[in-house]
């Protein structure tokens, strides 16, 4: 049973991780109908912005909570940017083209940030400096949890409900749920369909920031091509909950990690990837819809 507990925290502090990432993706769905392939490598971009800042900083020789709130702030920042320098000049221009063009433009753009981190930043691995120093909150039982964890999932739940929050009680909110509904209708009442499609953009280019900094306190190596596997696997936790679906997309999210540790803890780190396309496979087979997504219908 101790073991089946340690493995259950380990997998919702990485599952919260796919969360904000999942939520990336089915922001951008239910607005655009567009899977934005290039959500992981902004992710990438999030951690390096955050090891730069935190070496600007100097956060570890000593770490305070201002200078971790400015390396997570900044990195957000520069995601949020990057998401949308990206919608403004890739996406936006392909607004009428058909689906499968901004597709493939999705795609180019994850090529491109991945080799151009490559050049900018070196492909060899960097370690993550240690802004926040590891102690155990609990450690009796054969059971650990440390503070990173819980910084991890508390930041995650915390960022995870004021989207929610903004989503459902703010006029921008609103306004996306009346443009991912109908986006003709919202715009002949008033709603400017640019500056909506920007702050989803914005919105979730800036979560996938912060779960890299998340992601960098338990596991500090990161490298240009990080933000592949973690992306395919946010997207698969997005089509799980149901995409288009942000609470989908966070239980989404923590299914995708304690299945993947459970996976790691009983048979095998081999299989770790794979059960994230086995999710996959069944949940197209059985529902596809997703577990908390619903078929709308579409007029001919």
């Amino acid at each position: 049973m101790s073991e089946f507990l340690q493995q259950l925290i380990n997998g919702i502090a990485w599952g919260s991780i796919y969360a904000l990432i999942a939520i990336g993706y089915t922001m951008v769905y239910g607005v655009l109908r567009l899977i934005n392939f290039a959500h992981g490598d902004v992710y990438m971009v999030g951690a390096f912005a955050g090891f730069y800042a935190a070496r600007w900083l100097k956060i570890s020789e000593e770490p305070t909570f201002i200078g971790v709130t400015g390396v997570l702030l900044f990195a957000m920042f520069a995601c949020a940017l990057l998401g949308f320098i990206i919608e403004k000049s890739a996406y936006k221009p392909l607004r009428k083209s058909p689906r499968l063009t901004a597709l493939i433009t999705a795609i180019g753009i994850s090529l491109f940030l991945e080799n151009a981190g490559q050049l900018i930043f070196g492909a060899d691995p960097k370690f993550f400096p240690q802004i926040i120093t590891k102690k155990n909150l609990i450690a009796g039982g054969g059971v650990i949890l440390t503070n990173q964890q819980a910084i991890v999932v508390g930041v995650s739940l915390f960022m995870m409900i004021m989207l929610q929050l903004f989503i459902q009680k703010t006029r921008t909110g609103k306004a996306m749920r009346a443009v991912s509904f109908n986006r003709e209708a919202a715009s002949l009442m008033g709603i400017s369909i640019d500056k909506i499609i920007s702050v989803t953009f914005v919105l979730g280019s800036a979560l996938a920031a912060a779960a890299a900094i998340l992601v960098a306190l338990t596991n500090p190596k990161i490298e240009p091509l990080m933000g592949i596997m973690p992306g395919i696997k946010a997207f698969v936790a997005a089509v799980l909950g149901g995409i288009g679906n942000i609470p989908g997309a966070m239980l989404g999210g923590m299914i995708m990690g304690v299945a993947e540790v459970m996976v790691i803890g009983y048979l095998s780190s081999t299989y770790r990837d794979a059960i994230a396309f086995a999710i996959l496979i069944l949940i197209l087979l059985f529902k596809p819809s997703g577990l908390l997504g619903g078929f709308a219908g579409e007029k001919v």
